[in-house]
Protein backbone atom coordinates (compact mmCIF):
# COMPACT_ATOMS: atom_id res chain seq x y z
CA UNK A 1 0.00 0.00 0.00
CA UNK A 2 1.42 3.61 -0.96
CA UNK A 3 0.78 6.37 1.25
CA UNK A 4 0.13 9.92 0.11
CA UNK A 5 -0.43 13.23 1.55
CA UNK A 6 -1.65 16.75 0.23
CA UNK A 7 1.49 19.27 -0.31
CA UNK A 8 2.54 20.27 3.37
CA UNK A 9 2.69 23.74 4.10
CA UNK A 10 6.09 25.36 3.90
CA UNK A 11 6.82 25.18 7.45
CA UNK A 12 5.43 21.28 7.63
CA UNK A 13 7.72 20.97 4.50
CA UNK A 14 11.23 22.18 6.58
CA UNK A 15 10.75 19.66 9.34
CA UNK A 16 9.51 16.71 7.21
CA UNK A 17 12.93 17.65 4.84
CA UNK A 18 15.08 18.05 8.14
CA UNK A 19 14.06 14.80 9.64
CA UNK A 20 14.04 12.97 6.59
CA UNK A 21 17.55 14.00 5.83
CA UNK A 22 19.13 12.22 8.91
CA UNK A 23 18.92 8.78 7.81
CA UNK A 24 19.01 7.32 4.30
CA UNK A 25 15.43 6.58 2.72
CA UNK A 26 14.47 2.96 4.12
CA UNK A 27 11.76 0.85 3.42
CA UNK A 28 9.05 1.88 5.76
CA UNK A 29 8.22 0.14 8.50
CA UNK A 30 6.20 1.32 12.10
CA UNK A 31 7.95 -0.03 15.07
CA UNK A 32 5.03 -0.21 17.05
CA UNK A 33 2.75 -3.52 18.05
CA UNK A 34 -0.33 -1.49 16.46
CA UNK A 35 -1.92 -2.76 12.92
CA UNK A 36 -4.83 -1.12 11.31
CA UNK A 37 -7.87 -4.02 11.60
CA UNK A 38 -9.65 -5.08 8.54
CA UNK A 39 -12.52 -3.94 10.36
CA UNK A 40 -11.41 0.12 11.33
CA UNK A 41 -10.52 0.59 7.92
CA UNK A 42 -13.75 2.53 8.01
CA UNK A 43 -12.88 5.36 10.10
CA UNK A 44 -10.07 6.52 7.42
CA UNK A 45 -11.32 7.91 4.35
CA UNK A 46 -8.91 7.31 1.47
CA UNK A 47 -7.79 10.95 -0.37
CA UNK A 48 -5.61 11.42 -2.64
CA UNK A 49 -5.58 14.99 -2.96
CA UNK A 50 -1.98 14.96 -4.55
CA UNK A 51 0.01 13.67 -7.09
CA UNK A 52 3.30 14.96 -4.79
CA UNK A 53 4.77 12.02 -2.57
CA UNK A 54 5.27 12.98 0.95
CA UNK A 55 8.96 14.65 1.59
CA UNK A 56 10.18 11.46 3.62
CA UNK A 57 8.46 8.61 1.47
CA UNK A 58 8.95 6.79 -1.25
CA UNK A 59 6.64 4.35 -3.48
CA UNK A 60 8.75 1.37 -2.18
CA UNK A 61 7.35 1.51 1.56
CA UNK A 62 4.26 0.00 1.01
CA UNK A 63 5.09 -3.18 1.62
CA UNK A 64 4.29 -3.02 5.52
CA UNK A 65 0.92 -1.80 5.15
CA UNK A 66 -2.45 -2.81 4.73
CA UNK A 67 -3.79 -2.90 1.57
CA UNK A 68 -5.52 0.28 1.73
CA UNK A 69 -4.41 3.39 1.06
CA UNK A 70 -4.68 6.36 3.61
CA UNK A 71 -4.16 9.74 4.38
CA UNK A 72 -5.58 10.46 7.64
CA UNK A 73 -7.51 13.12 6.49
CA UNK A 74 -10.17 12.26 8.83
CA UNK A 75 -13.90 13.58 7.95
CA UNK A 76 -15.66 11.36 10.60
CA UNK A 77 -15.21 8.12 13.36
CA UNK A 78 -18.07 6.47 12.98
CA UNK A 79 -16.34 3.40 14.95
CA UNK A 80 -16.39 3.74 18.72
CA UNK A 81 -12.84 2.97 19.33
CA UNK A 82 -11.53 4.68 16.44
CA UNK A 83 -9.96 7.20 18.24
CA UNK A 84 -8.08 4.97 20.22
CA UNK A 85 -6.59 3.19 17.23
CA UNK A 86 -5.72 6.42 15.48
CA UNK A 87 -3.48 7.88 18.69
CA UNK A 88 -2.44 4.39 18.70
CA UNK A 89 -1.51 4.62 14.83
CA UNK A 90 0.02 8.66 15.11
CA UNK A 91 2.54 7.31 18.20
CA UNK A 92 3.65 4.32 15.57
CA UNK A 93 4.76 6.94 12.81
CA UNK A 94 6.21 9.39 16.00
CA UNK A 95 7.82 6.52 17.14
CA UNK A 96 10.24 6.17 13.74
CA UNK A 97 12.41 8.60 13.14
CA UNK A 98 11.91 7.86 9.80
CA UNK A 99 8.29 8.44 9.91
CA UNK A 100 8.03 11.22 12.43
CA UNK A 101 7.73 13.77 10.05
CA UNK A 102 4.51 12.08 8.31
CA UNK A 103 3.59 11.51 12.05
CA UNK A 104 3.41 15.28 12.25
CA UNK A 105 1.63 15.92 8.98
CA UNK A 106 -1.07 13.23 9.86
CA UNK A 107 -1.15 14.57 13.29
CA UNK A 108 -2.19 18.46 12.28
CA UNK A 109 -4.49 17.07 9.85
CA UNK A 110 -6.33 14.18 12.52
CA UNK A 111 -6.97 17.69 14.48
CA UNK A 112 -9.33 19.19 11.71
CA UNK A 113 -11.82 16.50 13.17
CA UNK A 114 -14.28 17.47 15.86
CA UNK A 115 -14.02 14.14 17.54
CA UNK A 116 -10.51 13.76 17.66
CA UNK A 117 -9.08 13.61 20.91
CA UNK A 118 -5.27 13.18 20.84
CA UNK A 119 -3.79 10.95 24.36
CA UNK A 120 -0.84 11.67 26.51
CA UNK A 121 1.23 9.21 24.58
CA UNK A 122 0.08 10.96 21.39
CA UNK A 123 0.63 14.73 22.46
CA UNK A 124 4.30 13.45 24.30
CA UNK A 125 5.51 12.76 20.80
CA UNK A 126 4.06 15.14 18.98
CA UNK A 127 5.64 18.16 21.33
CA UNK A 128 9.08 15.98 20.92
CA UNK A 129 9.53 16.47 17.67
CA UNK A 130 10.05 20.63 19.05
CA UNK A 131 13.18 19.36 21.25
CA UNK A 132 14.39 17.32 18.37
CA UNK A 133 14.87 20.29 16.03
CA UNK A 134 16.23 22.15 18.71
CA UNK A 135 19.17 19.68 19.68
CA UNK A 136 19.63 19.41 16.02
CA UNK A 137 20.55 23.18 15.85
CA UNK A 138 17.30 23.74 13.71
CA UNK A 139 15.98 26.60 15.72
CA UNK A 140 13.91 27.99 12.72
CA UNK A 141 11.77 25.02 12.41
CA UNK A 142 11.46 24.81 15.71
CA UNK A 143 10.15 28.36 16.14
CA UNK A 144 8.01 27.71 12.86
CA UNK A 145 6.40 24.22 15.13
CA UNK A 146 6.30 26.17 18.20
CA UNK A 147 3.90 28.62 16.86
CA UNK A 148 1.53 26.12 15.37
CA UNK A 149 1.85 24.41 18.70
CA UNK A 150 0.58 27.81 20.39
CA UNK A 151 -2.78 27.85 19.48
CA UNK A 152 -3.36 24.34 20.43
CA UNK A 153 -4.66 23.97 23.59
CA UNK A 154 -3.78 20.04 24.29
CA UNK A 155 0.20 20.40 23.20
CA UNK A 156 1.25 23.84 23.57
CA UNK A 157 2.00 23.98 27.34
CA UNK A 158 3.73 20.45 27.41
CA UNK A 159 5.50 22.00 23.58
CA UNK A 160 6.91 25.08 25.51
CA UNK A 161 8.57 22.88 28.25
CA UNK A 162 10.18 20.88 25.45
CA UNK A 163 11.53 23.84 24.09
CA UNK A 164 12.80 25.73 27.44
CA UNK A 165 14.20 22.28 28.16
CA UNK A 166 16.31 22.01 24.48
CA UNK A 167 17.88 25.24 24.68
CA UNK A 168 18.86 25.09 28.37
CA UNK A 169 20.40 21.90 27.34
CA UNK A 170 22.07 23.69 24.85
CA UNK A 171 23.29 26.36 27.16
CA UNK A 172 20.96 28.72 25.34
CA UNK A 173 19.35 30.51 28.10
CA UNK A 174 18.71 33.45 26.48
CA UNK A 175 16.26 31.72 23.77
CA UNK A 176 14.45 30.37 27.16
CA UNK A 177 14.23 33.41 29.08
CA UNK A 178 12.67 34.68 25.46
CA UNK A 179 10.39 31.09 24.88
CA UNK A 180 8.88 31.84 28.36
CA UNK A 181 8.14 35.27 27.96
CA UNK A 182 6.47 34.40 24.50
CA UNK A 183 4.01 31.77 26.63
CA UNK A 184 3.18 34.22 29.21
CA UNK A 185 2.38 37.21 26.61
CA UNK A 186 0.02 34.55 24.69
CA UNK A 187 -1.42 33.85 27.38
CA UNK A 188 -0.14 30.22 28.30
CA UNK A 189 -0.16 29.57 31.86
CA UNK A 190 3.47 27.82 32.51
CA UNK A 191 3.22 24.84 34.70
CA UNK A 192 5.61 23.38 37.27
CA UNK A 193 7.97 21.92 34.82
CA UNK A 194 7.88 25.12 32.88
CA UNK A 195 9.06 27.25 35.95
CA UNK A 196 11.63 24.57 37.10
CA UNK A 197 13.33 25.66 33.14
CA UNK A 198 13.05 29.12 33.58
CA UNK A 199 14.72 29.05 37.09
CA UNK A 200 17.15 27.18 35.61
CA UNK A 201 17.84 29.88 32.89
CA UNK A 202 18.22 32.42 35.40
CA UNK A 203 20.65 30.72 37.73
CA UNK A 204 22.96 29.91 34.93
CA UNK A 205 23.06 33.56 34.10
CA UNK A 206 23.62 34.63 37.48
CA UNK A 207 20.09 36.39 38.35
CA UNK A 208 19.53 34.95 41.71
CA UNK A 209 17.45 37.60 42.51
CA UNK A 210 14.97 36.99 39.53
CA UNK A 211 15.07 33.05 40.80
CA UNK A 212 14.05 33.48 44.03
CA UNK A 213 11.14 36.18 42.44
CA UNK A 214 10.30 33.06 40.15
CA UNK A 215 10.06 31.12 43.32
CA UNK A 216 7.48 32.88 45.44
CA UNK A 217 5.18 33.22 42.07
CA UNK A 218 5.46 29.63 41.80
CA UNK A 219 4.03 29.36 45.34
CA UNK A 220 1.41 31.89 45.01
CA UNK A 221 0.11 30.07 42.25
CA UNK A 222 -0.34 27.46 44.28
CA UNK A 223 1.63 25.00 41.31
CA UNK A 224 3.26 21.37 42.94
CA UNK A 225 7.11 22.56 44.66
CA UNK A 226 9.72 19.90 42.67
CA UNK A 227 12.79 19.31 43.90
CA UNK A 228 14.34 20.88 41.15
CA UNK A 229 12.47 24.04 41.75
CA UNK A 230 13.51 24.30 45.61
CA UNK A 231 17.00 23.38 44.39
CA UNK A 232 17.45 26.20 42.37
CA UNK A 233 15.75 28.73 45.22
CA UNK A 234 18.74 27.51 47.73
CA UNK A 235 21.20 27.72 45.54
CA UNK A 236 20.20 30.79 44.60
CA UNK A 237 19.82 31.96 48.40
CA UNK A 238 23.13 30.58 49.38
CA UNK A 239 24.65 32.80 46.05
CA UNK A 240 22.91 35.79 47.39
CA UNK A 241 24.48 35.42 50.76
CA UNK A 242 21.13 34.42 52.29
CA UNK A 243 21.74 30.51 54.38
CA UNK A 244 20.10 31.56 57.53
CA UNK A 245 16.78 32.58 55.14
CA UNK A 246 17.48 29.32 53.41
CA UNK A 247 17.43 27.00 56.50
CA UNK A 248 14.22 28.65 58.03
CA UNK A 249 12.92 28.22 54.68
CA UNK A 250 14.01 24.63 54.53
CA UNK A 251 12.68 23.97 58.03
CA UNK A 252 9.51 25.50 57.23
CA UNK A 253 9.49 23.18 53.86
CA UNK A 254 9.44 19.93 55.98
CA UNK A 255 7.03 20.68 58.25
CA UNK A 256 4.80 21.19 55.81
CA UNK A 257 5.43 18.01 54.23
CA UNK A 258 6.57 19.36 51.16
CA UNK A 259 8.37 16.23 49.25
CA UNK A 260 12.34 18.06 49.05
CA UNK A 261 15.85 16.34 47.62
CA UNK A 262 17.16 16.74 51.26
CA UNK A 263 20.58 15.31 50.00
CA UNK A 264 21.46 18.33 48.01
CA UNK A 265 19.53 20.60 49.79
CA UNK A 266 21.60 19.60 53.24
CA UNK A 267 24.58 19.83 50.68
CA UNK A 268 23.80 23.50 50.25
CA UNK A 269 23.09 24.40 52.81
CA UNK A 270 26.38 23.14 55.24
CA UNK A 271 28.31 24.26 52.75
CA UNK A 272 26.96 28.19 52.63
CA UNK A 273 27.11 28.01 56.57
CA UNK A 274 30.84 26.49 56.37
CA UNK A 275 31.81 29.19 53.71
CA UNK A 276 30.58 32.12 56.24
CA UNK A 277 32.26 30.23 58.97
CA UNK A 278 29.20 29.51 60.98
CA UNK A 279 31.27 26.19 62.44
CA UNK A 280 27.99 25.96 65.17
CA UNK A 281 25.10 25.94 62.49
CA UNK A 282 27.45 23.91 60.26
CA UNK A 283 28.26 21.34 62.41
CA UNK A 284 24.16 21.38 63.50
CA UNK A 285 23.52 20.13 60.32
CA UNK A 286 25.97 18.18 58.99
CA UNK A 287 24.91 15.96 62.33
CA UNK A 288 21.28 16.11 61.42
CA UNK A 289 22.28 15.38 57.33
CA UNK A 290 24.22 12.16 58.87
CA UNK A 291 21.85 10.87 61.27
CA UNK A 292 19.70 10.67 58.55
CA UNK A 293 22.22 9.49 56.14
CA UNK A 294 21.60 12.15 53.60
CA UNK A 295 25.48 13.18 53.02
CA UNK A 296 26.12 12.13 49.81
CA UNK A 297 28.48 14.99 48.46
CA UNK A 298 32.34 14.88 48.86
CA UNK A 299 32.01 18.56 48.22
CA UNK A 300 30.59 19.39 51.39
CA UNK A 301 33.31 17.49 53.46
CA UNK A 302 35.83 19.50 51.23
CA UNK A 303 34.01 22.72 52.61
CA UNK A 304 33.85 21.37 56.23
CA UNK A 305 37.88 20.41 56.38
CA UNK A 306 38.26 23.73 54.67
CA UNK A 307 36.79 25.66 57.68
CA UNK A 308 38.12 23.33 60.26
CA UNK A 309 41.71 23.93 58.50
CA UNK A 310 41.11 27.99 58.59
CA UNK A 311 40.00 27.71 62.40
CA UNK A 312 42.75 25.73 63.39
CA UNK A 313 40.98 22.93 64.49
CA UNK A 314 43.01 19.50 63.78
CA UNK A 315 40.79 16.65 65.52
CA UNK A 316 37.37 18.18 64.05
CA UNK A 317 38.96 17.79 60.78
CA UNK A 318 40.03 14.36 61.15
CA UNK A 319 36.32 13.49 62.78
CA UNK A 320 35.18 14.67 59.31
CA UNK A 321 37.68 12.62 57.42
CA UNK A 322 36.52 9.29 59.61
CA UNK A 323 32.85 10.43 58.90
CA UNK A 324 33.42 10.21 55.25
CA UNK A 325 35.54 6.96 55.32
CA UNK A 326 32.33 5.69 57.59
CA UNK A 327 30.25 6.86 54.65
CA UNK A 328 32.29 5.06 52.05
CA UNK A 329 32.45 8.07 50.21
CA UNK A 330 36.07 8.60 48.89
CA UNK A 331 38.51 10.23 50.40
CA UNK A 332 39.68 12.55 47.28
CA UNK A 333 43.19 13.58 46.76
CA UNK A 334 42.53 17.24 46.65
CA UNK A 335 40.76 16.62 50.12
CA UNK A 336 44.09 14.94 51.69
CA UNK A 337 45.80 17.95 50.06
CA UNK A 338 43.60 20.35 50.94
CA UNK A 339 44.12 19.19 54.77
CA UNK A 340 48.17 19.27 54.66
CA UNK A 341 48.71 22.78 52.60
CA UNK A 342 45.89 24.13 54.70
CA UNK A 343 47.39 23.17 58.07
CA UNK A 344 50.89 23.72 57.19
CA UNK A 345 49.72 27.38 55.83
CA UNK A 346 47.60 28.14 59.25
CA UNK A 347 49.43 25.81 62.10
CA UNK A 348 52.64 25.39 61.11
CA UNK A 349 54.61 22.93 58.82
CA UNK A 350 54.83 19.89 62.13
CA UNK A 351 51.28 19.84 62.17
CA UNK A 352 50.51 19.15 58.77
CA UNK A 353 53.33 16.55 58.64
CA UNK A 354 51.55 14.95 61.91
CA UNK A 355 47.70 15.49 60.13
CA UNK A 356 49.43 13.89 56.54
CA UNK A 357 50.76 10.58 58.61
CA UNK A 358 47.22 10.53 60.76
CA UNK A 359 45.68 10.54 57.11
CA UNK A 360 47.55 7.38 56.28
CA UNK A 361 47.20 5.41 59.06
CA UNK A 362 43.38 5.55 58.53
CA UNK A 363 43.79 4.10 55.00
CA UNK A 364 43.86 7.69 53.23
CA UNK A 365 45.50 7.25 49.30
CA UNK A 366 47.69 10.20 48.66
CA UNK A 367 47.90 11.45 45.14
CA UNK A 368 50.30 13.47 43.27
CA UNK A 369 49.07 16.79 44.83
CA UNK A 370 49.26 15.56 48.41
CA UNK A 371 52.35 14.07 47.56
CA UNK A 372 54.01 16.96 46.24
CA UNK A 373 52.47 19.42 48.96
CA UNK A 374 53.92 16.53 51.72
CA UNK A 375 57.34 16.54 50.09
CA UNK A 376 57.52 20.17 50.59
CA UNK A 377 56.74 20.10 54.01
CA UNK A 378 59.07 17.87 54.74
CA UNK A 379 61.99 19.67 52.57
CA UNK A 380 60.83 22.84 54.75
CA UNK A 381 61.30 20.91 57.62
CA UNK A 382 64.59 19.93 56.89
CA UNK A 383 63.60 16.20 57.04
CA UNK A 384 65.80 15.36 54.19
CA UNK A 385 65.63 11.59 54.65
CA UNK A 386 61.54 11.46 54.81
CA UNK A 387 61.10 14.03 51.51
CA UNK A 388 63.20 11.57 49.62
CA UNK A 389 61.18 8.28 50.66
CA UNK A 390 57.89 9.82 49.66
CA UNK A 391 59.23 10.94 46.24
CA UNK A 392 59.75 7.73 45.56
CA UNK A 393 56.74 5.99 47.01
CA UNK A 394 55.25 9.07 44.66
CA UNK A 395 57.32 7.97 41.92
CA UNK A 396 56.26 4.22 42.29
CA UNK A 397 52.63 4.92 42.16
CA UNK A 398 53.35 6.08 38.51
CA UNK A 399 53.18 9.84 39.42
CA UNK A 400 56.54 10.77 38.08
CA UNK A 401 55.61 14.01 36.15
CA UNK A 402 54.42 16.47 39.23
CA UNK A 403 57.17 19.71 38.66
CA UNK A 404 56.30 21.06 41.85
CA UNK A 405 57.19 18.01 43.45
CA UNK A 406 60.73 17.82 40.90
CA UNK A 407 61.12 21.76 42.29
CA UNK A 408 61.19 20.81 46.18
CA UNK A 409 63.41 18.08 45.87
CA UNK A 410 66.16 20.19 43.11
CA UNK A 411 65.92 22.50 45.98
CA UNK A 412 66.71 20.65 49.02
CA UNK A 413 69.55 18.98 46.93
CA UNK A 414 70.68 22.52 46.20
CA UNK A 415 70.54 23.58 50.28
CA UNK A 416 72.07 20.39 51.22
CA UNK A 417 75.29 21.17 48.44
CA UNK A 418 74.29 18.16 46.68
CA UNK A 419 74.59 19.50 43.19
CA UNK A 420 75.17 16.44 41.10
CA UNK A 421 72.04 14.94 42.69
CA UNK A 422 70.06 17.29 41.45
CA UNK A 423 71.18 17.46 38.04
CA UNK A 424 70.62 13.72 37.63
CA UNK A 425 66.93 14.20 38.76
CA UNK A 426 66.86 16.96 36.09
CA UNK A 427 68.18 15.14 33.92
CA UNK A 428 65.37 12.22 34.80
CA UNK A 429 62.85 14.58 34.83
CA UNK A 430 63.52 15.58 31.20
CA UNK A 431 63.89 11.91 29.88
CA UNK A 432 60.32 11.48 31.27
CA UNK A 433 59.14 14.02 29.50
CA UNK A 434 58.56 16.65 32.12
CA UNK A 435 59.66 19.96 31.25
CA UNK A 436 61.50 22.00 34.11
CA UNK A 437 60.33 24.94 35.08
CA UNK A 438 61.64 28.57 36.11
CA UNK A 439 62.11 27.82 39.88
CA UNK A 440 64.27 24.43 39.23
CA UNK A 441 66.05 26.64 36.98
CA UNK A 442 66.62 29.32 39.91
CA UNK A 443 67.53 26.36 42.52
CA UNK A 444 70.20 25.07 39.76
CA UNK A 445 71.81 28.30 39.15
CA UNK A 446 71.57 29.44 42.47
CA UNK A 447 73.41 26.22 43.66
CA UNK A 448 76.42 26.63 41.33
CA UNK A 449 76.49 30.23 42.17
CA UNK A 450 77.62 29.65 45.53
CA UNK A 451 79.81 26.81 43.93
CA UNK A 452 81.93 29.60 41.80
CA UNK A 453 80.70 27.25 38.89
CA UNK A 454 79.79 30.39 36.31
CA UNK A 455 80.45 28.26 33.08
CA UNK A 456 77.20 26.30 33.86
CA UNK A 457 75.49 28.77 35.46
CA UNK A 458 75.16 30.14 32.27
CA UNK A 459 74.51 27.13 30.56
CA UNK A 460 71.48 27.08 32.21
CA UNK A 461 70.24 30.60 31.30
CA UNK A 462 70.86 29.97 27.70
CA UNK A 463 69.03 26.72 28.24
CA UNK A 464 66.17 28.41 29.91
CA UNK A 465 66.02 31.07 27.15
CA UNK A 466 66.18 28.42 24.61
CA UNK A 467 64.01 26.17 26.53
CA UNK A 468 60.96 29.73 26.48
CA UNK A 469 60.96 29.29 30.15
CA UNK A 470 61.12 33.04 30.89
CA UNK A 471 63.02 34.26 33.79
CA UNK A 472 61.50 35.97 36.45
CA UNK A 473 62.60 38.40 39.82
CA UNK A 474 64.02 35.55 41.52
CA UNK A 475 65.84 34.28 38.27
CA UNK A 476 67.84 37.78 37.87
CA UNK A 477 68.52 38.25 41.43
CA UNK A 478 70.30 35.02 41.13
CA UNK A 479 72.43 35.25 38.28
CA UNK A 480 73.27 39.05 39.35
CA UNK A 481 73.98 37.34 43.16
CA UNK A 482 76.30 34.63 41.19
CA UNK A 483 78.56 36.92 39.03
CA UNK A 484 78.46 39.42 41.93
CA UNK A 485 80.35 36.91 43.85
CA UNK A 486 82.67 35.60 41.45
CA UNK A 487 83.84 39.84 41.18
CA UNK A 488 82.35 39.97 37.51
CA UNK A 489 80.75 43.39 37.63
CA UNK A 490 80.48 43.85 34.29
CA UNK A 491 78.03 40.79 33.49
CA UNK A 492 76.40 41.99 36.82
CA UNK A 493 75.15 45.28 35.19
CA UNK A 494 74.58 43.70 31.73
CA UNK A 495 71.72 41.22 33.77
CA UNK A 496 70.42 44.32 35.59
CA UNK A 497 69.97 46.90 32.78
CA UNK A 498 68.14 43.71 31.09
CA UNK A 499 66.08 42.94 33.72
CA UNK A 500 65.20 47.28 34.19
CA UNK A 501 64.67 47.19 30.12
CA UNK A 502 61.87 44.57 30.46
CA UNK A 503 60.07 46.36 33.74
CA UNK A 504 61.41 44.78 36.34
CA UNK A 505 61.04 46.64 39.83
CA UNK A 506 63.47 47.36 42.12
CA UNK A 507 62.80 45.33 45.55
CA UNK A 508 65.42 45.90 48.56
CA UNK A 509 66.77 42.15 47.22
CA UNK A 510 67.74 43.69 44.06
CA UNK A 511 68.27 47.33 44.98
CA UNK A 512 70.38 45.84 47.41
CA UNK A 513 72.98 43.64 45.53
CA UNK A 514 73.27 46.67 42.61
CA UNK A 515 74.25 48.87 45.55
CA UNK A 516 76.83 46.46 46.60
CA UNK A 517 78.27 45.83 42.98
CA UNK A 518 78.58 49.86 41.82
CA UNK A 519 79.62 50.33 45.37
CA UNK A 520 82.57 47.76 44.95
CA UNK A 521 82.94 48.80 41.29
CA UNK A 522 83.46 52.32 41.79
CA UNK A 523 80.23 53.27 39.78
CA UNK A 524 79.40 56.42 41.73
CA UNK A 525 76.85 57.69 38.66
CA UNK A 526 75.39 54.42 38.30
CA UNK A 527 75.02 54.20 41.87
CA UNK A 528 73.15 57.89 42.14
CA UNK A 529 71.04 56.57 39.16
CA UNK A 530 70.03 53.67 41.29
CA UNK A 531 69.40 55.49 44.35
CA UNK A 532 67.13 58.06 42.39
CA UNK A 533 65.13 55.15 41.26
CA UNK A 534 64.92 53.70 44.95
CA UNK A 535 63.75 56.88 46.12
CA UNK A 536 60.83 56.88 42.97
CA UNK A 537 60.00 53.23 43.70
CA UNK A 538 59.98 53.77 47.66
CA UNK A 539 62.58 51.66 47.90
CA UNK A 540 63.94 51.09 51.37
CA UNK A 541 67.73 50.18 52.77
CA UNK A 542 68.86 48.42 55.49
CA UNK A 543 71.69 49.42 57.65
CA UNK A 544 74.40 47.33 55.86
CA UNK A 545 73.62 48.77 52.44
CA UNK A 546 72.44 52.11 53.45
CA UNK A 547 76.24 52.50 55.00
CA UNK A 548 77.55 50.95 51.59
CA UNK A 549 76.18 53.37 49.87
CA UNK A 550 76.79 56.50 51.86
CA UNK A 551 80.64 55.68 52.18
CA UNK A 552 80.66 54.94 48.09
CA UNK A 553 79.53 58.81 47.86
CA UNK A 554 81.59 59.95 50.48
CA UNK A 555 84.50 58.10 48.92
CA UNK A 556 84.15 60.07 46.07
CA UNK A 557 83.68 63.32 47.15
CA UNK A 558 79.79 63.81 46.51
CA UNK A 559 79.60 66.15 48.89
CA UNK A 560 75.90 67.03 47.57
CA UNK A 561 74.86 63.61 46.65
CA UNK A 562 75.71 62.97 50.49
CA UNK A 563 73.55 65.30 51.62
CA UNK A 564 70.68 64.77 49.38
CA UNK A 565 71.16 60.90 50.40
CA UNK A 566 70.94 61.18 54.17
CA UNK A 567 67.85 63.70 53.48
CA UNK A 568 65.90 61.29 51.56
CA UNK A 569 66.84 57.63 53.07
CA UNK A 570 65.91 56.28 56.33
CA UNK A 571 67.74 52.65 57.88
CA UNK A 572 64.52 50.78 57.27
Amino acid sequence: MAISSSSPSSGDWSLASFLSCRKPHKTLKLQSSFSIPTWNVRAFQVINSSSCPSPILEDQASTNLPDTEVDLKFQELQIPDAEDSLNEFLCGLFHDPETEAMGYEQYAKAKKVANFRPNKSTLEHATRLVISCIRARKFKIARTLLEVFKSDGDVALSAFNSTMRGYNELHMYKSTISVFEKMISAGIGPDSGCYCRIMEAYFRKGDYRKVVELFQELKSEKLDLTPLSTQFLFKSLSKLGKPVEALEIFRSMSKEGISLDSSKIYSVLISSFATIREVKVAEELFKEAETKKMLRDPTVFLRLITMYVEEGLVDKTIEVVKVMKGANIRVSDNICCAVVSGFSRKSGLLTAAKVFEDLILMGCQAGQVTYASIINVYCRLGLHSKAEMVFKEMEAKGFDKCVVAYSSMVAMYGKTGRPRDAMKLVAKMKERGCKPNVWIYNSLMDMHGRDNNMRQVAKLWSEMKRRKVSPDKVSYTTVIGAYNKAGDFDMCLRYYNEYRTHGGALDKAMAGMMVGVFSKSGRVDELVKLLRDMKEERTGLDVRLYRSALNALADSGMEMQVKWFQSSFEVT
